[in-house]
């Protein structure tokens, strides 16, 4: 279903962990966001952009290399891909292909498009590299710790910041990375604050946020003192107060599993 929409920025959000799709307008030109999830929300959205953006060229960006931001990749023929050189470079392609493949097989979900890995057009390989679409400007910052190929996008003009799995409302982080990567992207939110007038933040998953920067940096204090506790819990054996974190959120139970994750991964990294 559309959850925001004005003249320039639609938000897509599908049903299962409250994915979220984003399609800019860009006069001359359409840029989406990871568009996922179910076979009938990829052709929702694809049947949008026909109806309402008719002849204009797709750009795909894909903000990070889970299977559920990239399966809706083949449903945009002939859309150019933007991604970063990490997404580009992975050599596991096969086991994020053999994810999509095994969910739509639990679930049962036929795709009139083929299941492919994209195929990257515009490297993003510099930190803060700018890259310019026709009369657009879009902003980019590495963003390893969840993965480590994510990406903040940041388009200029309207001030979105496209965060990816970051800076939800839904979830604390989750570590599939690297914490101490984690932590430095988090960092990278207050630089992005002070250089970009941010109107509105995207995050993968979850509630949007509009003209609300505080709740950006509130969002982003409470993963970082999420990850510095869980450190610290693994380091000296002190109990973590994981009620204390899953009481912020409204799915908390399901969150548990990956809570334990997070604590495994942690655990291993630091030996």
């Amino acid at each position: 279903m559309i959850v925001y929409q004005d003249e320039r920025l639609v938000i897509f959000q599908s049903d299962l962990y409250q994915t979220n799709t984003t399609l800019f307008d860009g006069g001359d030109f359409i840029l989406l966001v990871d568009p996922n999830w179910t076979a009938n929300e990829v052709y929702y959205i694809k049947s949008f952009v026909k109806q309402q953006h008719a002849g204009k060229p797709v750009y795909l960006l894909f903000t990070h290399s889970d299977y559920d931001h990239i399966i809706g990749y083949r449903a945009f023929p002939g859309a150019k891909v933007i991604a970063s050189e990490r997404f580009a470079g992975r050599v596991d392609k096969d086991r994020i292909l053999r994810e999509i493949y095994t969910f739509d097989q639990q679930h049962y979900i036929s795709r009139d498009y083929p299941i492919e890995y994209p195929e990257v057009d515009i490297l993003i390989q510099q930190d803060g590299m700018q890259v310019t679409i026709k009369s657009e400007t879009f902003s980019f910052y590495h963003a390893p710790g969840h993965t480590d190929d994510g990406l903040f996008t940041i388009i200029e003009s309207a001030g979105i910041f496209i965060a990816g799995d970051y800076l939800s409302d839904l979830e604390f982080p989750f570590i599939y990375h690297d914490e101490s990567a984690y932590l430095e992207t988090l960092a990278k939110v207050d630089l992005i604050l002070q250089k970009h007038p941010i109107r509105i933040l995207v995050p993968g998953h979850g509630r949007y946020l509009k003209d609300q920067n505080a709740e950006i940096i509130k969002r982003k204090q409470r993963d970082q003192s999420y990850i510095e506790d869980l450190i610290k819990s693994v380091r000296t054996s002190e109990i973590f107060p994981l009620e204390n974190y899953l009481g912020q959120f409204l799915f908390a139970d399901g969150l548990r599993d990956q809570h334990s994750k997070n604590e495994e991964h942690i655990r291993k990294s630091i030996g």
